[in-house]
């Protein structure tokens, strides 16, 4: 039983990964190199705020949401593998919680002082507004990256042989 849950988890967790994967990869170089690709005239194309339509959030929120139950799930109903196997899933939760820690710590607060450039809120020199936005490149650029790990982790676990350690056996 705990196989079959492992794998159904895993599997979750592999399309949920892949879709943030895919989601992230398309953010960052069509829609972020809209609103980054002339700061500050660019700016205009921002996506947040009343005014327009969709709020990139939304999306990703509850993506996340699902992706955690998955991982945690995979993560608990994997628990009692071998070493190796149980690996792949812990480096899953771990990319997923360092995207969490990131995301409120990092990305939020260079959300709003975009935003607050974007919207005329607050003025600064273009060469700050082109350095922050030079970061959130950087910092999105790495969240990539960190989503990679996660979904590779995911693949290589489903790939791989259930085995449970000799301890669970015995």
């Amino acid at each position: 039983m705990r196989k079959k849950l492992t794998r159904a988890f895993l599997w979750c967790s592999v399309t949920f990964w892949g879709v943030a994967l895919g989601a992230k990869i398309f953010d960052l170089l069509v829609l972020a190199r809209a609103w980054g690709g002339d700061v500050p005239a660019s700016l205009i194309f921002y996506p947040y705020g009343k005014n327009w339509p969709i709020d990139p959030g939304n999306f990703f929120q509850p993506l996340s949401a699902f992706l955690l139950l998955a991982i945690v799930g995979a993560l608990w109903s994997g628990w009692k593998t071998k070493r190796g196997y149980r690996l792949c899933l812990e480096l899953s939760a771990g990319a997923f919680a360092l995207i969490w820690l990131a995301t409120p710590t990092l990305f939020w607060p260079l959300i709003n002082a975009i935003y607050q450039v974007a919207h005329h809120r607050v003025a600064i020199a273009d060469a700050e507004a082109l350095a922050l936005v030079r970061r959130w490149f950087l910092y999105d650029s790495i969240r990539i990256i960190v989503i990679a790990v996660g979904f590779f982790s995911s693949v290589r676990a489903i790939t791989i042989p259930y085995a449970e350690s000799a301890e669970v056996k015995g």
